[in-house]
Protein backbone atom coordinates (compact mmCIF):
# COMPACT_ATOMS: atom_id res chain seq x y z
CA UNK A 1 0.00 0.00 0.00
CA UNK A 2 1.47 3.41 -0.73
CA UNK A 3 1.94 6.19 1.68
CA UNK A 4 -0.65 8.63 -0.07
CA UNK A 5 -3.35 5.23 0.13
CA UNK A 6 -2.67 4.90 3.72
CA UNK A 7 -3.16 8.08 4.91
CA UNK A 8 -6.47 8.75 3.18
CA UNK A 9 -7.44 5.45 4.59
CA UNK A 10 -6.35 6.66 8.00
CA UNK A 11 -8.41 10.10 7.36
CA UNK A 12 -11.26 8.17 6.25
CA UNK A 13 -11.13 5.74 9.42
CA UNK A 14 -10.81 9.21 11.50
CA UNK A 15 -13.85 10.96 10.36
CA UNK A 16 -15.98 7.95 10.36
CA UNK A 17 -15.13 7.27 13.97
CA UNK A 18 -14.02 3.52 12.95
CA UNK A 19 -9.97 4.42 14.18
CA UNK A 20 -9.33 1.86 16.60
CA UNK A 21 -6.80 3.48 19.35
CA UNK A 22 -4.39 0.58 17.98
CA UNK A 23 -4.82 -0.11 14.88
CA UNK A 24 -1.64 -0.63 13.54
CA UNK A 25 -0.99 -2.70 16.53
CA UNK A 26 -3.60 -4.73 16.14
CA UNK A 27 -2.51 -5.51 12.79
CA UNK A 28 1.73 -6.10 13.76
CA UNK A 29 1.74 -7.77 16.92
CA UNK A 30 1.80 -11.69 16.70
CA UNK A 31 1.53 -13.52 19.75
CA UNK A 32 3.95 -16.54 20.38
CA UNK A 33 3.09 -19.43 22.51
CA UNK A 34 6.12 -20.29 24.36
CA UNK A 35 10.02 -19.76 24.38
CA UNK A 36 10.60 -22.65 22.15
CA UNK A 37 8.39 -21.01 19.24
CA UNK A 38 10.34 -17.64 20.12
CA UNK A 39 13.55 -19.38 19.48
CA UNK A 40 12.21 -20.81 16.50
CA UNK A 41 11.17 -17.61 15.12
CA UNK A 42 14.27 -15.41 15.98
CA UNK A 43 16.80 -18.40 14.99
CA UNK A 44 17.77 -18.27 18.08
CA UNK A 45 19.91 -21.22 19.61
CA UNK A 46 21.13 -20.52 23.04
CA UNK A 47 18.69 -20.74 26.19
CA UNK A 48 19.12 -18.02 28.02
CA UNK A 49 20.35 -18.02 32.06
CA UNK A 50 17.49 -17.26 34.05
CA UNK A 51 19.15 -18.35 37.40
CA UNK A 52 17.66 -15.16 39.22
CA UNK A 53 15.95 -15.88 42.32
CA UNK A 54 13.58 -12.65 42.01
CA UNK A 55 12.39 -14.03 38.91
CA UNK A 56 10.17 -16.73 40.21
CA UNK A 57 8.89 -14.65 43.23
CA UNK A 58 5.48 -13.59 42.91
CA UNK A 59 4.03 -10.48 44.40
CA UNK A 60 1.57 -8.58 42.80
CA UNK A 61 -1.56 -9.46 41.10
CA UNK A 62 0.89 -8.26 37.81
CA UNK A 63 3.27 -10.99 38.78
CA UNK A 64 0.13 -13.91 37.73
CA UNK A 65 1.50 -16.54 35.06
CA UNK A 66 5.08 -16.22 36.14
CA UNK A 67 4.78 -13.24 34.04
CA UNK A 68 8.57 -12.11 35.63
CA UNK A 69 10.23 -15.32 34.00
CA UNK A 70 8.41 -15.23 30.91
CA UNK A 71 9.69 -11.03 30.36
CA UNK A 72 12.95 -12.54 31.66
CA UNK A 73 12.70 -15.36 28.82
CA UNK A 74 12.57 -12.63 26.14
CA UNK A 75 14.79 -10.00 27.21
CA UNK A 76 17.99 -12.73 28.08
CA UNK A 77 17.22 -14.41 24.94
CA UNK A 78 18.10 -11.41 22.93
CA UNK A 79 20.95 -10.89 24.97
CA UNK A 80 22.08 -14.77 24.70
CA UNK A 81 21.90 -14.61 20.95
CA UNK A 82 23.74 -13.11 17.88
CA UNK A 83 26.68 -11.74 19.77
CA UNK A 84 25.61 -8.14 20.61
CA UNK A 85 28.18 -5.92 21.34
CA UNK A 86 26.62 -3.18 22.88
CA UNK A 87 23.30 -2.77 24.87
CA UNK A 88 20.95 0.04 26.01
CA UNK A 89 19.10 -0.12 28.75
CA UNK A 90 16.74 2.49 29.67
CA UNK A 91 15.42 2.54 32.89
CA UNK A 92 17.88 1.04 35.65
CA UNK A 93 15.65 0.99 38.62
CA UNK A 94 17.78 -1.36 41.26
CA UNK A 95 19.50 -2.87 38.24
CA UNK A 96 17.74 -6.27 38.10
CA UNK A 97 17.37 -6.38 34.40
CA UNK A 98 20.74 -5.05 33.83
CA UNK A 99 22.49 -7.70 35.29
CA UNK A 100 19.56 -10.55 33.56
CA UNK A 101 20.92 -8.43 30.04
CA UNK A 102 25.08 -8.37 31.80
CA UNK A 103 24.85 -11.84 32.48
CA UNK A 104 23.48 -13.14 29.18
CA UNK A 105 26.28 -10.91 27.08
CA UNK A 106 28.95 -10.81 29.10
CA UNK A 107 30.93 -9.61 25.94
CA UNK A 108 28.98 -6.83 25.59
CA UNK A 109 28.93 -3.35 27.46
CA UNK A 110 26.08 -2.47 28.82
CA UNK A 111 24.72 1.17 29.03
CA UNK A 112 22.05 1.81 31.55
CA UNK A 113 20.31 5.13 31.93
CA UNK A 114 18.58 6.31 34.89
CA UNK A 115 17.01 9.23 35.68
CA UNK A 116 18.37 11.65 38.36
CA UNK A 117 16.38 11.11 41.94
CA UNK A 118 15.92 14.58 42.15
CA UNK A 119 14.74 15.07 38.30
CA UNK A 120 11.69 12.24 39.23
CA UNK A 121 8.82 15.11 39.52
CA UNK A 122 9.94 17.03 36.40
CA UNK A 123 9.52 13.61 34.62
CA UNK A 124 6.70 12.12 33.14
CA UNK A 125 3.53 10.82 34.99
CA UNK A 126 4.15 6.88 34.84
CA UNK A 127 7.25 5.83 36.59
CA UNK A 128 7.50 2.36 37.69
CA UNK A 129 9.34 3.70 41.04
CA UNK A 130 11.97 6.57 42.30
CA UNK A 131 14.89 4.45 43.65
CA UNK A 132 17.45 6.90 45.86
CA UNK A 133 20.60 7.70 44.14
CA UNK A 134 22.19 4.59 46.06
CA UNK A 135 20.11 2.15 45.00
CA UNK A 136 20.39 2.59 41.28
CA UNK A 137 21.80 0.10 40.35
CA UNK A 138 22.64 -1.66 43.38
CA UNK A 139 21.78 -5.26 42.35
CA UNK A 140 24.07 -5.62 39.55
CA UNK A 141 27.09 -3.65 41.72
CA UNK A 142 26.19 -6.64 44.23
CA UNK A 143 26.82 -9.62 41.78
CA UNK A 144 30.18 -7.28 40.72
CA UNK A 145 29.00 -7.60 36.92
CA UNK A 146 32.00 -5.43 35.18
CA UNK A 147 30.46 -4.95 31.88
CA UNK A 148 27.66 -2.23 32.36
CA UNK A 149 28.41 1.36 32.68
CA UNK A 150 25.86 3.18 34.78
CA UNK A 151 24.24 6.76 33.34
CA UNK A 152 22.28 9.04 35.32
CA UNK A 153 20.02 11.48 32.72
CA UNK A 154 16.65 12.42 32.06
CA UNK A 155 15.98 10.92 28.40
CA UNK A 156 14.15 14.01 27.29
CA UNK A 157 17.20 15.45 27.29
CA UNK A 158 19.41 12.84 26.64
CA UNK A 159 20.56 10.85 23.30
CA UNK A 160 23.33 8.20 23.22
CA UNK A 161 26.70 8.98 21.80
CA UNK A 162 27.66 5.26 21.08
CA UNK A 163 26.34 2.37 19.47
CA UNK A 164 25.62 1.08 16.74
CA UNK A 165 23.01 -0.25 19.29
CA UNK A 166 22.09 -4.23 19.10
CA UNK A 167 19.70 -4.76 21.06
CA UNK A 168 17.76 -1.73 23.37
CA UNK A 169 15.25 -2.31 26.46
CA UNK A 170 12.76 0.66 26.77
CA UNK A 171 11.90 0.21 30.92
CA UNK A 172 11.93 4.43 31.57
CA UNK A 173 8.96 6.33 31.98
CA UNK A 174 5.66 5.03 30.35
CA UNK A 175 4.16 8.08 28.83
CA UNK A 176 3.74 8.10 25.39
CA UNK A 177 5.82 11.35 24.54
CA UNK A 178 8.97 8.90 26.00
CA UNK A 179 8.18 5.73 24.77
CA UNK A 180 7.91 7.48 21.29
CA UNK A 181 11.06 9.78 21.80
CA UNK A 182 13.56 7.36 23.42
CA UNK A 183 12.50 4.52 21.09
CA UNK A 184 13.22 7.41 17.85
CA UNK A 185 16.74 8.14 19.59
CA UNK A 186 17.23 4.29 19.80
CA UNK A 187 16.70 3.52 16.21
CA UNK A 188 18.96 6.43 15.36
CA UNK A 189 21.50 4.23 16.73
CA UNK A 190 20.45 1.02 15.42
CA UNK A 191 21.42 -1.06 12.11
CA UNK A 192 19.63 -3.73 10.23
CA UNK A 193 18.46 -6.68 12.67
CA UNK A 194 19.28 -4.64 15.69
CA UNK A 195 16.66 -5.79 18.80
CA UNK A 196 14.17 -3.17 20.60
CA UNK A 197 12.23 -4.60 23.42
CA UNK A 198 9.60 -2.49 25.09
CA UNK A 199 8.38 -3.20 29.13
CA UNK A 200 4.93 -3.00 30.23
CA UNK A 201 3.76 -3.63 26.42
CA UNK A 202 0.51 -6.38 26.34
CA UNK A 203 -2.36 -5.58 23.90
CA UNK A 204 -4.13 -7.81 25.83
CA UNK A 205 -3.28 -6.01 28.90
CA UNK A 206 -3.69 -2.61 28.31
CA UNK A 207 -7.46 -2.56 28.88
CA UNK A 208 -6.50 -3.13 32.47
CA UNK A 209 -3.12 -1.40 33.23
CA UNK A 210 -3.29 2.73 32.24
CA UNK A 211 0.68 2.38 31.98
CA UNK A 212 0.88 -0.14 29.64
CA UNK A 213 -1.91 1.46 27.60
CA UNK A 214 0.45 4.87 27.43
CA UNK A 215 3.24 2.69 26.20
CA UNK A 216 1.48 0.87 23.20
CA UNK A 217 0.01 4.37 22.42
CA UNK A 218 3.78 5.79 21.55
CA UNK A 219 4.58 2.60 20.03
CA UNK A 220 1.33 2.91 17.81
CA UNK A 221 2.65 6.20 17.44
CA UNK A 222 5.97 5.25 16.01
CA UNK A 223 3.99 3.19 13.04
CA UNK A 224 1.86 6.31 12.28
CA UNK A 225 4.95 8.07 11.91
CA UNK A 226 6.60 5.51 9.64
CA UNK A 227 9.81 4.60 12.46
CA UNK A 228 8.38 1.28 12.57
CA UNK A 229 7.16 -1.43 9.90
CA UNK A 230 6.86 -5.30 10.37
CA UNK A 231 5.99 -7.37 13.34
CA UNK A 232 6.34 -7.02 16.60
CA UNK A 233 6.40 -10.64 18.37
CA UNK A 234 4.58 -10.69 21.80
CA UNK A 235 5.42 -14.05 24.21
CA UNK A 236 2.01 -14.76 25.94
CA UNK A 237 1.94 -13.71 29.43
CA UNK A 238 5.07 -11.46 29.08
CA UNK A 239 4.75 -7.55 29.05
CA UNK A 240 7.54 -7.44 26.83
CA UNK A 241 7.31 -6.31 23.19
CA UNK A 242 9.95 -7.75 20.58
CA UNK A 243 10.87 -6.14 17.68
CA UNK A 244 13.88 -6.34 15.04
CA UNK A 245 14.84 -3.66 12.81
CA UNK A 246 14.42 -4.25 9.08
Amino acid sequence: MSGSLRRVIDRLRLSTGLARRWFLLEANVLEVRNLAMLQRAMGWTRDPDLDFEHLRQFEFLEDLNDRRLRDAEVIASACANGEPKVLLEIGTGRGYTTALMARNAPQAVVYTVNIPPEEISASGTFVTSAPVREEIGSFYRELGLGNVRQILANTARWSPDFGPIDVAFIDGCHDADFVFHDTAKVLDRCRPRSLILWHDFSLRHAAAYHWIAAVCDGVERLYRKRRLCGPILHLEDSWVGLYRVP
